[in-house]
């Protein structure tokens, strides 16, 4: 693994940061999932290669304490510090892979709902990159909605990578 790192970090070290940006900004929608860092790494890697940005999606899901209402606000309060600490985290990362630090999107509600809502309203994401889990659950529940109901109604294309894949892949891919 540590020789992956180095290959990523290496490659990462000596490329230069886009001289113009292009029109393309790839979104990543955030979550704790083990494949989202893939679909990060390659999203991150592919705006690098094109001159593009990479933009982040955290959905904060509601808390339903109607009864206690300070019991609510406070998770709601904790959550959002924790999305703001993953942001913090991840904007490094992207910083280091793409050149640039990643566009913010954060919003409370279901998470699928409100990609569709941010891709109605931001005509500026031209691509959502996604990573499917390998798992026995199976892709994972936006890719799952994605390829039913939702295949309709993107206006965009979705670039689906498997959550398998190592970093000496995602960069031969990119």
């Amino acid at each position: 693994m540590n020789d992956a790192k180095n290959v990523l970090g290496h490659i990462t070290d000596e490329m230069q940061a886009p001289s113009a940006e292009s029109d393309r900004v790839f979104l990543v929608v955030l979550d704790n999932s083990v494949e989202m860092q893939v679909a990060l790494q390659f999203a991150c890697l592919r705006a690098r290669h094109t001159g593009g940005r990479v933009a982040f999606l955290f959905v904060q899901e509601h808390a339903d304490f109607q009864h206690w209402v300070a019991v609510g606000d406070l998770m709601r309060e904790e959550a959002r510090e924790e999305g703001e600490e993953m942001l913090q985290r991840l904007s490094a990362d992207a910083l280091r892979w793409a050149g640039s630090l990643p566009i913010y999107y954060m919003r409370e509600g279901d998470r699928r709902e409100e990609l569709f809502s941010l891709l109605e309203e931001e005509p500026s994401i031209s691509v959502v990159v996604l990573a499917a889990s390998a798992g026995p659950e199976g892709p994972g529940p936006i890719i799952s909605y994605v390829l039913g109901k939702g295949a309709g109604h993107f206006r965009i294309p979705i670039t689906i990578v498997p959550g398998s894949l190592t970093e000496e892949e995602i960069v031969a891919l990119t």
